[in-house]
């Protein structure tokens, strides 16, 4: 491997047989023991002489071996040539070592020497383990934290969604004419959106005003007319205290009270009947006008003929289609007190019927004349369609100074 007539690297042994010579896995190293410095360089060990070199060349090399190895020239180590840079031998090259954790490296020169080599990462992008520039460099132990604390970093820094883009509103450009027009147009409600609007708000609106409607009607009317019919009943209790002697009534005025102890009903009878001013009150109205008029309980012969609502504003006749033959009603005046049975019924009539309360009821049976009530009110509930007749006769006639009849007594 040297230039011919140069100093050779090394010359293997003979072979003790004579097969010339011998190659060995590992260079001879020169005997410590020996001679050292330029003469001993010029020396050839190995049986040859080197080439002849003067003193400045000698001591030249001298000086070159110790600033290479930075030993002495007396530590036992020949001053040889400065191999190639990609020779194992040269004191840069980087050998992999198998005694160093994870494939440390030390440079050749620091494995002569005997000495351990400090342990670094190499930074070329190139390196042949692959190993990443920056890799700590010390102990087992320290690698662990510094992965550790890396894998903490890469958890803490997960990617974050990118910020959603600015509409073109908060961009500040302004919008040309054909887009401001198309925005104005976007943010209008159409025709058909504001027409459902409308139409939605205005069934919301019926049907609020509905169900008012229907709470009135069949809660609080019944409330009023309860009201009404209570003063009315206590105004004609005390007109009869008071003496006052019966005659004719004006129109709405209250002269008598009607009991259906079946029903359990109280209610006052008031001239006339008018539908506001007698019926939704609360009170029954005696037929006295016109076409219509009948007789009074107190006359010898004749029909007394009566009305009543039958659903809200009191509601006194609701329930007169559950009367039976028999059932007492009890008409009570300022002197007398006036006891009917029930005798038959029409479910369903025409308003024009008038006939129902002739002196002679048409379809009650009685066949003639006589002492009869008759009672109207509209049917079916919650209509005035149509209506409902109940007849009854007198059979009983008794002062109220004499207590009441037996039909309220018990």
């Amino acid at each position: 491997m040297s230039g011919e007539g140069g100093p050779p690297w090394y010359r293997a042994p003979e072979d003790p047989a004579g097969r010339g010579p011998q190659r060995s896995a590992h260079r001879e190293r020169p005997d410590p023991g020996g001679d050292t410095g330029a003469a001993a360089y010029r020396e050839d060990r190995y049986g040859q002489q080197a080439h002849p070199q003067t003193a400045e060349a000698a001591e030249g090399a001298e000086g070159q071996v110790r600033y290479r190895t930075g030993t002495a020239p007396d530590s036992g180590y020949r001053a040889r040539p400065e191999p190639g840079a990609d020779h194992p031998n040269h004191p840069t090259a980087v050998v992999p070592s198998p005694f160093l954790p994870s494939g440390g490296f030390f440079p050749s020169g620091g494995a002569g020497t005997g000495e351990r080599a400090p342990v670094t990462a190499p930074s070329e992008p190139g390196h042949p383990f692959g190993q990443p520039t920056g890799q700590p460099t010390g102990g087992r132990a320290e690698r662990r934290k510094a992965a550790k604390a890396q894998g903490r970093g890469r958890r803490r820094r997960a990617p974050t969604a990118p910020p959603p883009a600015p509409k073109p509103s908060q961009t500040g450009a302004p919008l040309s004419r054909v887009e401001a027009r198309r925005a104005a147009r976007a943010a209008k409600d159409s025709p058909a959106v504001i027409a459902s609007r409308a139409f939605g708000e205005l069934f919301i609106t019926i049907g609020v005003l509905m169900l008012l409607f229907v709470t009135y009607q069949l809660w609080w009317t019944n409330i009023l007319a309860g009201q009404q019919a209570s003063a009315a009943a206590n105004k004609i209790q005390d007109e009869w205290a008071k003496g006052r002697a019966p005659g004719a009534f004006e129109p709405g005025q209250g002269f008598a009270i009607m009991h259906i102890p079946k029903l359990d009903v109280v209610v006052p009878i008031a001239e006339g009947i008018d539908k506001h001013g007698v019926l939704d009150r609360g009170l029954v109205g005696h037929y006295a006008e016109g076409r219509l008029k009948t007789a009074m309980p107190e006359d010898r012969q004749g029909n007394f003929a009566v009305a009543g609502h039958r659903n809200t504003h009191g509601e006194p006749f609701r329930y007169i289609n559950r009367l039976t033959q028999g059932d007492p009603i009890v008409v009570e005046t300022q002197d007398m007190y006036y006891t009917y049975e029930m005798r038959s019924i029409l479910p369903q009539t025409p308003p024009s019927n008038i006939a129902v309360i002739a002196p002679v009821p048409v379809g009650s049976g009685f066949t003639g004349p006589g002492r009869y009530i008759t009672l109207t009110t509209c049917t079916p509930e919650f209509t005035s369609t149509y209506r409902m007749i109940v007849w009854g006769k007198m059979v009983d006639e008794r002062p109220r100074s004499k207590g009441k009849p037996d039909a309220l007594v018990g």
